[in-house]
């Protein structure tokens, strides 16, 4: 059982005695430390984690592959810092791995998030909602609860640290994984409660720079967008809409039957995001999920700009060499 952090003991204060409660027998529990400066180290120390600590950060993909070389275990199960799991949600994770043809399995975050801000709401809702109606053999892997074969991790060289931010690290082990042949099973079920709070600067800033300029990046390698999760053909559909109609606002300063037809294409993004937005309504309300549907527009555009600029920029060099595909 490895969980990163960086600064997050106010975190781990909360995630690690339900996470220790609910430990199998013989499973270990290690805190890798990336370079913190609070007393993330204590807590866990304090909840009995063993300790792997880190002088300076290098990022969670660094922080989960040192935890993964002080693991002895033939599962490695990752869990982020700020997320606590349910009572069932370790069982419900390696329980899949009795089939030997699994390779890796991830689960998904609850409805009930612990920030009640709307953007924390929306967040939170939305990617459980993409996890929930998913289907069961994945095509990329999600770090935040996930577990792998502690054999295929090691085969594969591990995260690629090149990753400095929490992104797409574990996507791109995903894409490896999944050339390789491997098995990676969604498991709905293993869900746990996410307790950040995002404010809507720093969601959009998320979406932009660390999920939508890495995702070009990784097409740019070849890498095609998969057909599940947030990518099903609605969403797709939904994405060219959104971009077509900024693009008839922007051309309607020249041509006002422009800004018509874009403002028809976002209706109908919008119509096509019926299925989540009555989700939203359901779990918080009518209101909540007008706004929702504002906030998915602008993820939307979001993730349009970050391709378009990670189309358009040459990819950053670092030291650390990425594990090979």
């Amino acid at each position: 059982m490895i969980v990163p952090v960086k600064d997050g003991a106010a975190f781990l204060e909360r995630t690690l005695p339900p996470l220790v409660a609910s430990l199998p027998p013989g499973v270990e529990l290690i805190v890798s430390d990336d370079g913190s400066s609070d007393a993330s180290a204590a807590v866990a120390q304090t909840n009995g984690a063993r300790l792997v600590k880190h002088p300076a950060a290098t990022g969670p993909a660094g922080a989960r592959n040192r935890g993964a070389s002080a693991a002895d275990g033939a599962i490695l199960v990752f869990l982020d810092a700020d997320v606590r799991v349910h009572a069932d949600t370790l069982m419900r994770l390696l329980d899949v791995f009795e089939d030997s043809a699994v390779a890796a399995a991830f689960g998904s975050y609850d409805a009930t998030p612990e920030a009640r801000s709307w953007v924390s709401l929306y967040k939170n809702l939305a990617h459980h909602f993409v996890h929930q109606r998913s289907s069961g053999e994945a095509a990329t892997f999600w770090a935040g609860c996930g577990a792998i074969r502690a054999s295929v991790f090691r085969e594969l060289g591990g995260f690629d640290e090149t990753y400095r931010r929490p992104s797409l690290e574990d996507v791109e082990l995903g894409y490896r994984l999944r050339r390789r042949g491997y098995l990676i099973r969604l498991l709905p079920a293993a869900q746990v409660t996410h307790l950040k709070e995002w404010s809507l600067t720093s969601w959009l800033r998320a979406d932009l720079a660390d999920r939508a300029v890495p995702w070009a990046r990784l097409l740019r390698k070849g890498h095609g967008l998969p057909r599940d999760l947030n990518f099903t053909s609605a969403d797709r559909a939904a994405s060219l809409l959104v971009g077509l109609g900024c693009a008839g606002f922007v051309a309607g300063a020249l041509v006002p039957l422009a800004a018509l037809f874009g403002a028809a294409a976002l209706v109908l993004a919008i119509i096509l995001e019926a299925p989540f937005l009555a989700f939203c309504a359901q779990r918080v309300g009518v209101p909540f999920a007008i706004a929702a549907a504002g906030l998915q527009l602008l993820h939307r555009i979001a993730g349009l700009a970050g391709l378009l600029i990670g189309f358009a920029t040459p990819t950053p060099r670092l030291a650390s060499t990425p594990p090979s595909t």
